[in-house]
C-alpha cells in the first residue's frame, strides 16, 4: 500500500531534482546535530515555512524511527487515525511504515485506529516527510492524524506512545506538525504565539490547551502538540527550546494578514 503525495508541486517542488535543491537551500548544513525526543515543525508551503522546518531538522540527528503526529484539516477519518502499512512516497523516495511499531501502538491504546481516510487528502505530515528523507534516507515512519480535542484522551494517547517507545524504540523522534496563529496581523500573531510557545517551552500541555482556548489562538496542530509534550515527558524530557519563529509576512511583506510558524526541539 503506497500513500501517494498530494502536496508535491504545490506546497513543495514536484520533481526530485528541484526538491533536493530546495532542501539543500533550507537546511543549515554546518549546524551541530543533537538527539531529540520531540519536535514541532510547521507544514505550510516551503516558501513560507521552509526556513523554520529546515532550522529544526538541521539541528536534529534524525533517527531511524520517526513518529509524526499531525492535525486533521479535512474532517475525514477516525479521531486518532494511524496509517497502517506500506510506504509513503514523495519525489525523493519511498519511506517505509514501521508496521511493527504500528502494531505495538494499536495494542497499547484502544483510542488509536487503523485508518487511511484521514490521511489520503491530509498534507500536514507529508510536507515534513522530505526533510526526514533528506536527513536520513533509511528512516521509517508512523503517521497518526489527530482530530479529537478531548484533553484527557490526548494525554492518554501521548502517554501510550511514550510507553511503547521506551520499550521498543528508545531513540525514536516524535514530531508534532502545526502552524501557529492564522490570518491575523503580525502584532496579534506575535503576541498570541508567544503565549502558546511559552507553555510549550515550559512543557505544560494543560497550560497550552488553556491558553489556546482563552486567547482563541488558531493553532491548527495544538492537539498533536499536546500529545507530543505528554509523550516526551513520559520519556523523561527535561527541556524544550525555540529554534526559530517567523510569519508569512516575513516572506510576503504583508503584515496585516499573516500565519505564524514555530520550530521547537524537546530533549
Amino acid at each position: 500500500m503506497v500513500r501517494l503525495p498530494i502536496a508535491s508541486g504545490s506546497f513543495y517542488p514536484g520533481s526530485r531534482e528541484e526538491l533536493m535543491d530546495g532542501l539543500k537551500a533550507l537546511m543549515v548544513e554546518k549546524s551541530e546535530k543533537q538527539k531529540a525526543l520531540g519536535a514541532i515543525s510547521p507544514h505550510a508551503g516551503y516558501v513560507y515555512s521552509g526556513r523554520v522546518t529546515g532550522s529544526v531538522f538541521s539541528k536534529i540527528n534524525v533517527p531511524d524511527t520517526v513518529v509524526i503526529l499531525a492535525p486533521n484539516h479535512t474532517g475525514y477519518g477516525a479521531p486518532y487515525s494511524v496509517w497502517p502499512e506500506g510506504c509513503w512516497r514523495t519525489p525523493l523516495c519511498e519511506t517505509s511504515v514501521d508496521e511493527e511499531l504500528v502494531g505495538e501502538f494499536l495494542n497499547s491504546c484502544e483510542l488509536l485506529e487503523k485508518d487511511k481516510e484521514a490521511h489520503v487528502r491530509e498534507h500536514s505530515a507529508e510536507v515534513i516527510l522530505p526533510f526526514l528523507q533528506y536527513s536520513n534516507p533509511q528512516v521509517k515512519i508512523v503517521v497518526i492524524v489527530i482530530r479529537s480535542n478531548d484533553f484527557e484522551e490526548l494525554r492518554v494517547v501521548g502517554k501510550s506512545i511514550g510507553d511503547v517507545l521506551k520499550k521498543t524504540r528508545f531513540g525514536a523522534l516524535v514530531v508534532a506538525s502545526t502552524d501557529m496563529t492564522h490570518y491575523e496581523s503580525q502584532q496579534s500573531a506575535n503576541k498570541k504565539d508567544r503565549s502558546a510557545i511559552a507553555e510549550i517551552i515550559a512543557l505544560k500541555e494543560e497550560g497550552l490547551y488553556n491558553v489556546v482556548e482563552e486567547l482563541n489562538i488558531t493553532m491548527c496542530g495544538v492537539y498533536p502538540v499536546i500529545s507530543m509534550i505528554v509523550c516526551s515527558k513520559e520519556r523523561s524530557a527535561t527541556k524544550a527550546d525555540l529554534v526559530r519563529y517567523e510569519t508569512s509576512g516575513d516572506v510576503t511583506g504583508d503584515y496585516d494578514n499573516v500565519v505564524g510558524y514555530a520550530g521547537v526541539i524537546i530533549e
